[in-house]
């Protein structure tokens, strides 16, 4: 697992994501079979699906496989249930060593490369992945499908204008022309014709602008570093079948940008690289020597405070017993009958004495005073 420090908010160079939905119950299942042919054809080296409990509903499954000169990857991919039907699917795969766009796509090794099987939906609008998609009719559908796509989609939304009807060979997908790890994280919309001035309304707020008969790639959000509508238009795109090199250049630099996490996404790396089990037999081992080697710092750390404790009360000790040897002798306490009281008691009984021998001398000092 790649460790590369990296900005929590922008997506590491080393990571790949893809959220989608599966219209159907049986992902789990789809997802198992495809998990064990690409095991059986050598393609994964292993997968492992995690065991659902109380406090986690979602299914969890992780595949590891090997690309390029001997680059490993490793895989999350987590199902949950919507309310409206079928199930949304996060997906992150981390190399490591930054993502090369040649190599496979990560959603390939988990779910099947036939169109009958329908997982490649865009969690956000809807949308297939791997096909392109005509704009609606309606002008507010319209208005609500562009937003939704650069609001909340964590797909590459084109935008491509029909300047006049085309055939066939003009609906070619630009997905099938990608690189192939693009293939699956693409939502392609066309606008015909008349729908130009619509489109370029709805796309006002977000600094986007689609040229008659070309085509935009639409920034998301939070918007990528670097990111200009004008750098990221094309003036012209030939609807004829023909490769559209420029647009499909247009896609790939835009793919390449350093992107902010989507919200959801800084929760799926962190599971992937924190919450990872499917180790090697390698990997088992070093994990475990990092635990003893854990244990045993943490051991000797206890040992050595309690060693300073008992150091530190030997000490106290010591210093209490010299205290107790060099204090001067207390002070005793002056011997007293316990019949004539305290000292203060004397003292009262003193003073009551004096006061009664003046009072006779008063009372005959006062009547020689008095007149006959």
């Amino acid at each position: 697992m790649s460790s590369t420090s990296s900005d929590d908010r922008t997506t590491p160079p080393t990571v790949w994501l893809a959220h989608g939905r599966h219209l159907g119950s049986d992902a789990a299942d789809v997802l198992r079979a495809n998990l064990q042919r690409r095991k059986d054809a050598g393609t994964l080296d292993d997968f492992r699906e995690h065991a659902a409990t109380e406090d986690t509903p979602d299914r969890v499954l992780e595949a590891r496989w090997r690309v390029g000169a001997e680059v490993t990857v490793r895989a999350r991919l987590t199902l949950s249930p919507v309310s409206s039907g079928g199930q949304d699917w996060v997906l992150a795969a981390e190399a490591e060593q930054p993502w090369d766009l040649m190599w496979p796509s990560p959603a390939t090794m988990f779910w099947p490369g036939t169109s009958d099987v329908f997982w490649d939906r865009d969690a956000a609008t809807g949308l297939r992945l791997r096909e392109l998609s005509l704009l609606p009719e309606d002008e507010k559908d319209i208005r609500r499908l562009l937003r939704q796509a650069v609001r909340s989609s964590w797909a590459v939304h084109v935008v491509v204008h029909e300047a006049m009807t085309t055939d066939q060979r003009g609906r070619r997908p630009l997905a099938g022309m990608l690189p192939p790890s693009l293939r699956h994280r693409v939502v392609e919309h066309r606008a015909l014709p008349h729908q130009l001035p619509v489109v370029n309304w709805a796309l006002k707020d977000f600094g986007v602008e689609v040229p008659r008969g070309g085509a935009a790639v639409l920034p998301g959000r939070p918007v990528a570093p670097g990111y200009n509508g004008r750098d990221f238009a094309v003036r012209s795109v030939f609807l004829d079948g023909s490769e559209p090199t420029e647009l499909l250049a247009t896609v790939t630099r835009f793919a390449g940008l350093p992107k902010p996490l989507p919200e959801g996404g800084r929760e799926a790396v962190t599971a992937l690289r924190e919450q990872w089990q499917l180790l090697t037999m390698e990997e088992e081992l070093a994990r475990e020597r990092a635990l003893v080697q854990m244990y045993s710092e943490a051991l000797e750390a206890m040992t050595k405070s309690r060693d300073l404790y008992r150091e530190a009360a030997e000490r106290a000790g010591e210093a209490l017993e010299i205290y107790r040897q060099n204090a001067p002798a207390p002070l005793e306490p002056a011997s007293r009958d316990p019949q004539t009281g305290s000292p203060l008691q004397q003292l009262g009984r003193t003073f009551g004495r004096w006061k009664e021998t003046l009072r006779p001398a008063a009372r005959d000092e006062a009547a020689d005073r008095q007149p006959d």
